[in-house]
């Protein structure tokens, strides 16, 4: 991905706001922009706010047509996976508001500056100032079980009509009836990211593809057989705690940063098990969240899939952060599937040793995730 979109950030004033006179701060801003803004809107100030490797976002002041005072949140990124991000996180925010108002920031537009180069892509949201500690357990896994069953694939298919992002990476999101084929093309997308990014690795691939052609329709096939149904839920995407905050005025709870997609709902928890977690790992969380939404059948897999989901977050993160231990992690996850539900001499044996959920071990992650 380009890393173009960073240099503006380098410019002055002057060059960072062209065809906009009297705006203090040197987040870039343009005119398209704008144009999502209520007509008459003065923008006042356009600050740089928060950090991330693969976009740059700032807060925007403005004083609206009535007078009044309102700040908005800009994302921007570059090129062509620039507009992929931005219409994808458009596009899941837009969705989940629809649903739950409130749950996100509301969006506000999306499209493309009218200076270049770089071509840079943008998504306009409200600004809300929050808290960033752990969110209250009950309140949090109730609002995400509550996203979950209300938001139902409207052709009952698991995907979604946009390609959406997961950090940098694109989900693989073409529209599959079986929850294990759409599964399992997700894990090769990903794999085959985190392989271009971190070279071959035999063991690795090798596990990979037993998982994918053995233990996935086992453990998410059996989901959708002998009359057992699951439902194709709306999931955020990338539900890490980086991406959840409480509203400083209401306690709201409010999630951002979405790359969404209709799935196993249970598919939203994966994530929570990864070493970037600071506290989303407490078992409060998914027994709180259980309590909302129950464990699909086989009840007492529940685990097992939870490690199974974890494949898709771990290759994701290492595809995006080359030599990241998640890619051992990983592959010691299936290993242990592998075990478990279609052994395999080749491959190594699970290493608790190696398991942050055994040794609770965690990485820190420094916003570039998001």
């Amino acid at each position: 991905m380009s890393e173009a979109i960073h240099s503006l950030l380098n410019e002055n004033g002057h060059k960072a706001h062209p065809g906009l006179d009297g705006i203090e701060g040197s987040f870039p801003m343009d005119e398209a922009v704008v144009e999502h803004m209520p007509e008459g809107t003065k923008v006042i100030t356009a600050e740089t706010y928060g950090n991330s490797a693969w976009t740059i976002t700032g807060r925007i002041q403005v004083t609206l047509p009535n007078g009044e005072p309102k700040v908005y949140f800009l994302k921007c990124a570059s090129e062509d996976h620039g507009r992929t991000m931005m219409f994808g996180e458009f596009t899941s925010v837009t969705t989940i508001h629809g649903l739950l108002p409130g749950l996100v920031p509301a969006p506000h537009g999306w499209g493309k500056f009218k200076v270049s180069p770089p071509d840079t892509y943008f998504f306009l949201s409200d600004f809300i100032d929050m808290d960033m500690s752990a969110p209250e357990p009950i309140q949090f896994t109730a609002r995400v079980a509550e996203l979950h069953h209300k938001g139902t694939s409207p052709n009952g298919m698991f995907g979604f009509p946009v390609t959406t992002c997961d950090g940098k990476l694109p989900h693989t999101v073409e529209w599959e009836s079986s929850w294990a084929v759409f599964f399992a093309k997700l894990i090769r997308g990903v794999l085959k990211l985190d392989i271009e990014t971190n070279g071959p690795w035999s063991e690795l691939e090798e596990a990979a593809e037993q998982t994918i052609t053995r233990v996935i329709p086992r453990l998410c096939g059996v989901l959708q057989s002998e009359g057992r149904q699951i439902k194709a839920s709306l999931i955020h995407g990338d539900l890490w705690e980086g991406n959840v905050g409480t509203h400083a005025d209401t306690g709201d709870i409010i999630l951002y940063d979405a790359g969404s997609y209709y799935a196993h709902n249970e598919m939203e928890l994966g994530q929570w098990r990864c070493e970037w977690g600071q506290y989303l790992r407490a078992k409060v969380y998914s027994k709180n969240y259980l309590r909302n939404f129950e464990a699909a059948e086989p009840v007492e897999e529940w685990e097992d899939r939870n490690r199974l989901y974890s494949l898709k977050y771990n290759l994701n993160y290492s595809g995006g952060h080359p030599g990241n231990v998640t890619r051992q992690t990983a592959y010691n996850d299936m290993c242990f599937l592998c075990e478990r539900y279609a052994p395999l001499d080749t491959i190594g044996k699970y290493d608790p040793q190696k398991d942050p959920n055994v040794t609770g071990s965690k990485i820190v992650v420094h916003g570039e995730y998001a």
